[in-house]
């Protein structure tokens, strides 16, 4: 595994800006997380209690990118700087040159493309500067929004995973996909 950073690369789009969270993301994420549809399809807590976006900013991003396991940014308007979501890249601690990705978009912030822009910026960043062979997306089956993006971004779908991710401690048949350098356009 690569060396820990003590700071995130901050990537940047036509329209959007990805960085490290902030104390002034916590009650935007608050707000955003507590969207049926993210507590449904993600494993952010449920109920989701301003801690908990307190314990986001504060020590889960900031820890996982110290020891190099996770990639954690917050995604914002360039010109307004309101936030559209979170993007994550998620080491696999068997094989550190592969990872997981993950996203949640704010509810008012969707089917504008902002979540497809975000993530291949993601891709790029961690398939060329972290210089991984393979990211791999993974979803409940079910969550069509998610899977949209991964196919715009290049992904390519590798079948279903029966009774596979934990979340809350139920588990669900899952979709999986994946990415590799030489798919990057």
């Amino acid at each position: 595994m690569e060396e820990p950073r003590s700071e995130l690369a901050t990537l940047t789009t036509d329209r959007l800006v990805l960085r490290a969270p902030r104390e002034s993301d916590i009650d935007a994420i608050f707000a955003a997380c507590q969207d049926d549809e993210i507590q449904r399809w993600t494993v952010v807590p449920v109920p989701y209690r301003r801690a908990d976006a307190e314990f986001f900013v504060r020590t889960l991003a900031p820890e996982g990118l110290d020891k190099g396991s996770e990639f954690i940014w917050c995604v914002v308007e360039r010109d307004t700087g309101r936030l559209v979501g979170a993007q994550a890249v998620i080491r696999s601690a068997a094989d550190p040159d592969s990872a997981s990705v993950g996203w949640w978009t704010v509810k008012e912030q969707r089917s504008r493309g902002y979540t497809v822009e975000a993530a291949r910026a993601v891709a790029r960043w961690a398939l060329t500067e972290l210089g991984l062979r393979r990211l791999q997306w993974l979803a409940y089956v079910g969550n069509e929004g998610s899977r949209a993006v991964a196919e715009r971004v290049g992904y390519r779908y590798e079948g279903t995973l029966r009774s596979y991710a934990n979340q809350r401690g139920v588990f669900h048949d899952s979709w999986v996909a994946s990415l590799l350098p030489s798919d990057l356009d």
